[in-house]
């Protein structure tokens, strides 16, 4: 089946032409974006709310940077696109602080917090009050303010109605991953093994820590942003492109995210789903086959190149991070991943290192 959308001249297919937008249209809107919601996460009343929402933006800010590539595709509707993907990819990074440094670890809590992001994503949705179940409730309305953010921006994409529901299911699973990940560390891995079971027979070629990853993914939700700001997206091609990014291209992204963290995370207690390969050899074995499958998987896309580029970028982006000079066996990893490495990954290592020498 050959999509209709997200073709056209528009769609940058090039490495010049994409990081040309990224650094005229993409950087600069997503900084003016981020330095709103900053305003407000300073004036949080309760001390330790106000201090992950400024911590999430301080530390995580390249994920609003890198979801923000997608409105590159389609400038027309970049004053939607960014201001949608940085609030949306604010609350998940915002709520990833609050649960992972938690003061509860109570399931409930955790699910009741993400049902912002539930809300965020369907227009029709009445504000709740997350923080019922926690300690922690004053944030001056800010978390309300991103949800009506998002659905604002949402009613201004006329092809929603279209990527609803797939995207809907992409926030549910991301949910389920927040609260099983972020649960008693005793009952983390019989929680995600139970999730499995209900999922594996639709991915026969994950194992259950890959599709755990791909669900922690962001990329198919702003990806079906991008394809819902296209005119009469019909809901069948909607379908197609939600199983192009998930698993493989939504899967590696947080595979890589874990690769890199894996020092910081076993600091701090988390769960990584990289250390659930039986050695190196498996976890290089295992990323590189799920990086071929997602650049064949988006082979079926118009303008492929500009999502192949997307792939490049990401591993130029997570191996070239600081973190892994840090850590001697994540610097072999990358390094073999990187072996015999095509001009445009290199391209984008070169793009990535100036960008956080920028931001240094």
């Amino acid at each position: 089946m050959r999509l209709r959308t997200l073709s056209g001249n528009r769609v940058p297919q090039s490495p010049l032409k994409l990081m040309h937008r990224v650094y005229k249209y993409v950087l600069p809107e997503v900084e003016l974006e981020l330095a709103k919601l900053r305003e407000l996460a300073e004036r949080i009343p309760d001390q330790e709310l106000r201090t992950q929402a400024i911590s999430s933006m301080d530390s995580k800010k390249f994920h609003c940077q890198g979801g923000g590539v997608y409105a590159a595709a389609n400038l027309e509707h970049r004053h939607v696109l960014i201001p949608l993907i940085v609030a949306l990819q604010t609350i998940s990074d915002y709520l990833d602080n609050l649960c992972d440094r938690s003061t509860s670890l109570d399931p409930d809590d955790f699910r009741l917090l993400h049902q912002s992001m539930l809300d965020a994503v369907n227009p029709e949705a009445t504000l709740q009050d997350y923080y019922a179940l926690r300690s922690e409730n004053d944030d001056a309305g800010y978390l309300h303010h991103l949800v009506r953010l998002c659905q604002a921006q949402i009613n201004r994409l006329p092809s929603y109605r279209s990527v609803q529901k797939h995207i809907t299911e992409l926030v549910c699973l991301y949910v389920d991953l927040q609260v099983y990940k972020h649960i008693h560390k005793d009952l983390r891995e019989e929680h995600l093994l139970a999730w499995w079971e209900l999922h594996r027979e639709q991915y026969p070629d994950l194992q259950w820590n890959e599709f755990a990853a791909a669900t922690g993914s962001t990329l198919g939700m702003f990806m079906l942003f991008l394809a819902a700001s296209e005119e009469r997206l019909s809901e069948q091609d909607a379908s197609t492109i939600r199983n192009i990014y998930f698993p493989h291209v939504c899967g590696l992204h947080i595979l890589l995210d874990y690769l890199i963290d894996q020092e910081e995370d076993l600091a701090g207690g988390d769960l990584n789903f990289c250390n659930y390969y039986a050695n190196e050899s498996l976890l290089v074995e295992r990323i590189g086959t799920i990086v071929n499958r997602a650049r064949e998987d988006v082979k079926q896309l118009p303008a492929s190149r500009f999502h192949r580029l997307i792939i490049e970028g990401l591993l130029a982006l997570y191996l070239s991070d600081p973190k892994v000079r840090h850590q001697a066996d994540v610097k072999d990893v990358s390094k073999k991943l990187m072996k015999n490495s095509p001009l445009t990954r290199l391209f984008f290592l070169i793009n990535s290192i100036w960008i956080r020498k920028q931001q240094a």
